[in-house]
């Protein structure tokens, strides 16, 4: 739990730091979305984060929501993903274990996965080509199998 308090304390940081950089105001709204997009696990949209904090008695309005999603995203504390044809999904990008995603086609569904061997493909990669990397991103489409 103390390490919870310690990473949201340490988004919260980032992120006031980067509102006071781009001269935007810091407000309490902005503050509570960026403290429920750090209480959950996984990835959302924009109407499941809405409801979510509408049934927390947030008075929070879409508008809002996207206009700090766009400065959430600026300042690197959230990932966009765009699985296929399905709306856009977000995800936190601080603390998070590194994964890669497989996506049904199907049904839209998404499951996370790490595989170790992955990585030391796209380190191998990078040190070849004298590259350095700032992140990676691996979306994986097909079916599940039903019959499994």
């Amino acid at each position: 739990m103390n390490s919870l308090k310690n990473n949201k304390e340490t988004v919260k940081a980032l992120f006031t730091e980067y509102l006071e950089h781009k001269g935007h105001r810091k407000t309490p709204e902005r503050y509570a979305i960026l403290d429920e997009i750090y209480s959950r696990d996984g990835h959302f949209d924009i109407e499941t984060l809405y409801i979510s904090m509408k049934n927390k008695n947030y008075r929070v309005s879409r508008a809002t929501l996207y206009n700090t999603i766009e400065l959430l995203l600026g300042c690197k504390l959230v990932v966009k993903h765009q699985f296929g044809k399905n709306m856009a999904q977000f995800e936190k990008s601080l603390a998070t274990t590194e994964h890669d995603h497989l996506i049904d086609l199907r049904t839209g569904k998404v499951i996370e996965f790490h595989d170790p061997r992955l990585t030391e493909i796209i380190q191998d990669a990078c040190a070849q080509h004298h590259f350095r990397l700032s992140h990676h991103s691996l979306y994986l489409y097909g079916e599940m199998d039903d019959t499994k």
